[in-house]
């Protein structure tokens, strides 16, 4: 197949990497413009971008590909090299741009989306962390035909793996790999009429809203057990923080399981803290703190972080 390929971050450059190995012709990489990164706010170019510049292979960024919007000239140079490039199929894998109906019709198979969710559950922008944060047993990859929609396309190829105890972080991973061996599989498939592509039903949609800074601060009026799940969806981004006595700023909480225990304390109430966690009173049960890291500081173990802090 000859494929255009789509896509920005770690999550989009496991599927480019995979397509290249399994011997498509992959001639042009879109991703979005680099951006200022690091303490030096240097420009950084996307993990999409550094795999195809060391694969010797075209990259555009045009910051947007509408020919009626801000950015028409960049528009304008993306189609025509699309046009004369003529490609079976245009993936696209966390690209981060809205793609209009001149590039979804512009190849021949059309264009196709790894999405990191059980469709239609999880549409949107974040739906590996709202996953984890809902309580889904279950989520997965969907290689999906798109269309003019906000994921709303047949879908072509679902795998599914269980949601367990895994951070955002560590789901992100599994369900990346999982994106590159379905896409690859899909690729392969391409015109030889096996594939059936299968509508979205209409029942069960949600929408995951993109991740917020706002969204960080524990609310520990809630219970343990949707306090730990929110802490898992948020690490790494936006990160869970929490005021705990003693500490002018509030910390960063990057591990934390719930415990089945009524104390009838207030929530917020420091139970315990020990070398084997820092317990506190919720709306319902307790939450035990396992990974801490204070304003300025490293992660810290929650041995080494009582060390530091009295309640």
């Amino acid at each position: 197949m000859r494929v255009v390929f789509a896509g920005t971050p770690e999550f989009a450059r496991l599927a480019y990497e995979a397509i290249i190995k399994a011997g498509h012709d992959v001639p042009l990489v879109l991703t979005q413009p680099d951006r200022p990164s690091g303490r030096g706010l240097k420009l950084t170019p996307s993990p999409v971008k550094q795999e195809a510049l060391a694969q010797g292979v075209q990259v555009l960024q045009p910051q947007s590909l509408r020919l009626d919007g801000k950015y028409p000239d960049e528009a304008c140079q993306a189609q025509q090299v699309l046009q004369a490039l003529a490609p079976d199929v245009m993936v696209v894998a966390a690209y981060g741009l809205i793609l209009p109906q001149w590039v979804l019709d512009l190849p021949k198979y059309g264009c196709l989306n790894i999405h990191a969710s059980l469709l239609p559950r999880w549409r949107g922008a974040a739906p590996i962390q709202r996953a984890i944060e809902a309580g889904d047993a279950q989520t997965g990859v969907a290689i999906m035909q798109m269309d003019i929609g906000l994921d709303t396309g047949d879908v072509l190829l679902e795998k599914r793996i269980d949601i367990t105890d895994q951070t955002a972080a560590v789901l992100h991973d599994q369900l990346a790999a999982l994106g590159a061996e379905c896409i690859t599989a899909v690729l392969g498939k391409l015109g030889t009429g096996e594939l059936k592509a299968v509508p979205q039903p209409e029942e069960g949609v949600t929408y995951a809203a993109k991740l917020e800074k706002s969204e960080a601060p524990i609310d520990i009026n809630q219970d343990a057990p949707t306090i730990a799940r929110r802490i898992r969806a948020f690490n790494p981004v936006p990160g869970a923080t929490l005021q705990l006595p003693g500490l002018k700023d509030p910390v960063k909480v990057w591990q934390a399981v719930a415990l089945d225990e009524n104390t009838g304390a207030a929530p917020g109430s420091v139970l315990r803290a020990t070398a084997d966690g820092v317990d506190i009173a919720t709306g319902k049960g307790v939450l035990r703190l396992l990974e801490l890291q204070k304003a300025g500081g490293k992660r810290q173990p929650v041995a080494v972080f009582v060390t530091g802090w009295k309640p």
